[in-house]
């Protein structure tokens, strides 16, 4: 009866010693990988990787950790604008986790360009760069895991909050102190002063209504236009498509633009208020009456194009608005 026991501990450490030895070999492999990783981040916040390192520590198993990959072009050869844009802020984001007293292995950012691993571009199926992916620590991407570059823009406060969505990392963007604000600032108030010294007996111009119109005009435009948006979510300028090279200047979505919209919007609402200023002028100045008709008519031409393309600009937003203005 003795001999029951004996061989049932036998059967299982025959059982048991493989299976352990595996687990072993598994987490020899994970802590190699992890040392790896820390290893290359205390050099460089965003680790460049090729298809053999991407492979070996992003696809394959084991993985506890999550990888924030950019795939990019940022070869000047690819002439990608928004690639290097994206690039500024995606830095800041990891060099904001990197250098955070929250920092661990939880996480990590990487990045493969096209030019050192198109292998790997080929292996995803992608073919449009900048695009973030989050590699998850447990099973294969989803779709949340690829980011909405189109609609959130690729400021490092978006990315961040899309990280946390998904890797619950919370990371708080510190970027480098920029001196240009106070650097204009204090040449504006330098302007100012010198204009006030120089003219301190004869301060009339302080109170131009016309130079203060324009002034508040210039502002009103500039917000109207979408600069505020463009401030706090970072969109690209525009967007090239990789497959025929068209640019597109005006994002085909209601819920997102590029920075060159809005420049555009900005030029047709100023050339709209040029029209009606032009009319009010005709309406009461005190200029002989041939002037006050080409005003006029000037005024008219100037409305009735620039609300044209400004109404153009929303129906392709807009899509199914059924009205249009002159042009389709």
């Amino acid at each position: 009866m003795a001999a029951v026991p004996v061989l049932a501990l036998l059967l299982l450490l025959a059982w048991g010693g493989p299976h352990a030895a595996g687990q072993k070999r598994k987490e020899m492999v994970l802590s190699e990988k992890v040392n790896q990783l820390m290893e290359w981040a205390s050099k460089r916040s965003v680790i460049r990787m090729n298809g053999d390192k991407f492979r070996r520590l992003v696809k394959a198993p084991p993985r506890n950790y999550s990888v924030i990959v950019m795939f990019t072009a940022l070869q000047p050869h690819r002439n990608c604008v928004v690639c290097k844009q994206a690039d500024e802020e995606y830095q800041v984001l990891a060099n904001s986790w990197r250098y955070s007293s929250a920092f661990t292995n939880k996480i990590f950012f990487a990045m493969v360009d096209f030019d050192e691993g198109s292998d790997v571009f080929q292996m995803l199926n992608m073919n449009s760069a900048p695009t973030f992916i989050n590699f998850p620590a447990k099973g294969k991407p989803k779709r949340g895991d690829t980011y909405e570059l189109q609609v959130r823009g690729f400021a490092a406060e978006q990315l961040a909050r899309w990280v946390a969505d998904r890797t619950d990392v919370n990371i708080r963007v510190i970027r480098p102190p920029n001196y240009a604000g106070p650097l204009m600032l204090g040449l504006l108030l330098a302007v100012i002063g010198g204009l006030v010294y120089l003219r301190g007996s004869n301060l009339d111009f302080l109170y131009n209504k016309t130079g203060w119109a324009f002034a508040a005009l210039c502002f009103v435009l500039a917000m109207t236009s979408g600069q505020m948006w463009n401030h706090i979510r970072g969109p690209p300028y525009a967007h090239k498509n990789p497959h025929t090279g068209q640019v597109n200047y005006i994002h085909g979505s209601s819920q997102a633009q590029f920075v060159a919209e809005t420049h555009i919007v900005l030029l047709f609402n100023g050339g709209v208020t040029l029209g009606m200023v032009l009319l009010h002028e005709a309406a009461t100045s005190d200029m002989d009456v041939g002037k006050r008709k080409i005003m006029c008519i000037a005024g008219i031409g100037l409305v009735v194009l620039f609300f044209s393309w400004l109404l153009s600009v929303f129906r392709s937003k807009y899509h199914g608005y059924p009205y249009r203005y002159v042009f389709a």
